[in-house]
């Protein structure tokens, strides 16, 4: 057996696969550009002794991640402010002029649907990619490489190590984050008992459900204790048990003061989790505001029925725009200046009605309205 880095023992080589290297750091929010330009500037150097290139280079030190361990939370800054910010892949435009404001202290949701710029608007936000105009701003200044050790980032994608034990992957990156490999470890072994995978510490990854794994990373993405929390889909793969011990977590961090974002379809986890949102679809934001802000433009125009018997007037029925029929019940959105008590009349002259109440439109609804109507 060798050693990767010093207290860190392994049984394979993680970084012998093509790309696994930029995969490991940057699952972890440790920037790729980094690493690309490191390796630029050693060819620069011709291949020369590493004591020159860091005397020339002095910011690619080991010491470049060393983690702020006294933490504090200043009490009023953005976290992230992205001011238009735009980034093409050729010819094809997935964020275009995106501005965003993420108060300190908050959880926010950016969502969109399936190639909307998410994840291109995250890698931005991070230093991954570089936008084509605009500007990043975090912690109140302009983005530099130094916020990264501030800043734990969950992946949807896996970046761990099938054939490592959980403990040596553990602090394989936190050593990356620049702990110790005795502070690593003891980190890793108290975040395991609290996420309930001690048992498993010494298992291979591939041993691990994927559930577990996804634990794992949550686990990895906290070891430094970053500031501001990226949560790509961290409910991925998660049983209800599970998501329920997760966002307990999450919720704990928050009232420490740590700024969370989610990037998830779940619509159900962002409106009991989130104090404001940013949809984005096509690249462009198409809704954001605190979540109490966006429920008011829309008002009460919802009800939902339970009810008995046929469903022939939810269809050709001038009263109801739309409607979400779950089984149980039926979800109706009502027409501009429709009058619920006629539908309620309407629905009691046909079927028993069990249930009929006005309710706020669902973020569900509200997401499926607006980007149906950025669509058309």
């Amino acid at each position: 057996m060798s050693s990767i880095l010093p207290g860190v023992v392994r049984t394979e080589d993680p970084f012998g696969a093509q790309n696994s290297r930029y995969k490991a750091w940057v699952a972890y929010g440790i920037c790729a550009m980094s690493i690309a330009q490191n390796r630029a500037e050693k060819e620069e150097l011709g291949g020369k002794d590493e004591t020159r290139r860091r005397k020339r280079y002095p910011r690619f030190s080991s010491n470049i991640l060393e983690p702020n361990l006294n933490f504090s939370v200043p009490t009023s800054m953005a976290t992230v402010e992205l001011l238009q910010v735009r980034k093409s892949y050729d010819k094809f435009v997935a964020v275009k002029d995106l501005s965003l404001t993420i108060e300190q202290g908050s959880i926010f949701g950016l969502l969109g649907p399936n190639g909307a710029g998410k994840t291109s608007t995250i890698r931005m936000m991070i230093g991954i990619t570089v936008p084509d105009s605009g500007q990043v701003r975090m912690f109140g200044e302009p983005f530099r490489r130094d916020h990264l050790k501030r800043i734990g980032y969950l992946p949807e994608t896996s970046g761990l190590y099938k054939r490592m034990k959980v403990s040596e992957q553990l602090v394989l990156f936190g050593q990356l984050r620049g702990l110790t490999a005795a502070d690593a470890a003891s980190r890793a072994k108290k975040w395991c008992e609290r996420m309930e995978i001690a048992a498993w510490i010494d298992k291979k990854t591939e041993e691990l459900s994927k559930g577990m794994q996804q634990k794992m990373q949550f686990i990895a993405t906290l070891l430094h204790e970053p500031e501001f929390l990226i949560m790509d889909e961290p409910f991925a793969g998660l049983d209800p048990v599970n998501a329920t011990l997760l966002k307990d977590v999450l919720l704990e961090l928050n009232k420490q003061g740590r700024t969370i974002l989610f990037s998830t379809h779940r619509m159900d986890q962002v409106e009991r989790l989130c104090s404001a949102i940013c949809l984005i679809n096509r690249g462009e934001a198409v809704l954001q505001g605190t979540l109490k802000e966006i429920k008011g433009r829309y008002g009460r125009s919802n009800v939902q029925i339970e009810y008995e018997g046929p469903d022939e007037f939810l269809h050709e029925n001038g009263l109801i725009q739309s409607f979400n029929n779950y089984g149980n019940y039926v979800e109706v959105r009502l027409a501009p200046g429709a009058d619920s008590q006629k539908l309620l009349h309407m629905v009691a002259q046909r079927s028993r009605v069990n249930k009929f109440e006005l309710v706020e439109p669902s973020l569900e609804d509200i997401f499926i309205d607006v980007v149906g109507k950025s669509d058309a």
